[in-house]
């Protein structure tokens, strides 16, 4: 990995005051959302909703009854969880059906977690999400790697990477700086401070929340 990628994650890293593994140590155990201190926080919708400085990453449809926001790092093993075990539940009965719309943004921990994240958004939009799910399926291969440049190109040249693209990619100063805002309005405004967070219709959920208990958050706001 580019020594200059390295010094930018590490100053994405420094800039919040957060190590990544101290921060992964606080997210909830897969499938336990952690019960809020008194009464869940409820982000202003108006606000979360808001677009940042990138592109949305967004499936569903758009006038969905109920948007879940989700905030979560590459290298998390619980987003993995939650992407390889919650969302093709979600996606099947809520988000093809036309009741939910899932915005997904990023919230890297490491140096790690930021390349993958630029490489997804390098590609094109349309291919966001098929990268973004192979690098969950397949984190246990890059994410813990002593060399993860190796299987983190293998997997970008799946998806039609090359040398070339792959190293210009890691370079991009804009996406870094987008990845960058994004986060911090996240911890800022809406109180992130691990992964995964969801906000299903500005309420907050930490954790990787099984399917029964995605259905329960979600249910609520399609009765009213």
């Amino acid at each position: 990995m580019s020594a200059r990628v390295v010094a930018r994650a590490l100053a994405l890293i420094a800039a919040l005051g957060w190590g990544g593994s101290a921060a992964l140590a606080q997210t909830p155990p897969a499938g336990q959302a952690a019960p809020p201190r008194e009464a869940p926080y409820v982000a202003d919708l108006a606000e979360l909703n808001a677009p940042g400085p990138l592109p949305e990453n967004v499936l569903g449809n758009p006038a969905a009854p109920v948007t879940i926001v989700e905030y979560a790092s590459l290298t998390c093993p619980h987003c993995a969880t939650f992407h390889n075990v919650t969302l093709p539940f979600l996606k099947k009965d809520y988000i093809d059906t036309g009741r939910v719309r899932l915005i997904f943004r990023d919230f890297p921990f490491d140096m790690v977690a930021m390349a993958g994240t630029m490489l997804s958004r390098c590609a094109p939009a349309e291919q966001f999400f098929a990268i973004t799910e192979d690098l969950f399926r397949n984190q246990e291969a890059w994410a813990f790697s002593n060399d993860p440049e190796k299987p983190l190109k293998e997997l970008a040249f799946r998806h039609g990477f090359t040398q070339e693209s792959f190293d210009a990619c890691l370079q991009r100063q804009e996406i870094y700086d987008g990845v960058l805002a994004v986060r911090q309005r996240a911890h800022e405004t809406f109180r992130v401070d691990s992964t995964p967070t969801l906000f299903v219709n500005g309420v907050m959920y930490r954790g990787a929340l099984t399917p029964a208990q995605i259905e329960a958050a979600i249910k609520p706001h399609l009765d009213k």
